[in-house]
């Protein structure tokens, strides 16, 4: 499997999957995680995610709009949690495989360009 940088990743488009696609192997989703910056793997190893602190709770709720056109236009869609009114968690994972797949790491990409305020 050949790894993307992530301005490749962010020229890619997310590929329809109801299943029968290769799941990353752990070893795979490291590899590629090593060029996402501050994105890591959840303990099952199944999923990627990442947090930030945003400057306030409209801060986050209009990243999550953001977000939200992205995944609507990738047709790809995060897990989104907002706690304690400014922080926020993205998690990424391919539901019809159980598991990673490139569209992870492509809308990961996406989100990192994506403008966020966050706390100083």
């Amino acid at each position: 499997m050949t790894f993307s940088t992530p301005e490749q990743l962010t020229r890619k488009k997310c590929v329809p999957c109801e299943g029968g696609v290769a799941k990353y192997t752990l070893e795979e989703a490291r590899t590629q995680l090593t060029t996402l910056k501050d994105w890591r793997l959840t303990d099952d190893g199944q999923r990627i995610g990442k947090d930030w602190v945003v400057e306030n709770f409209k801060g986050g709720i209009d990243f999550f709009n953001r977000i939200a056109d992205l995944a609507e236009a990738e047709g790809h869609h995060p897990d989104l949690h907002l706690a304690g009114y400014r922080n926020v968690r993205i998690e990424l994972w391919t539901h019809a495989i159980g598991g990673l797949s490139e569209n992870d790491f492509i809308v990961a990409a996406k989100i990192d360009q994506l403008p966020v305020a966050v706390k100083e």
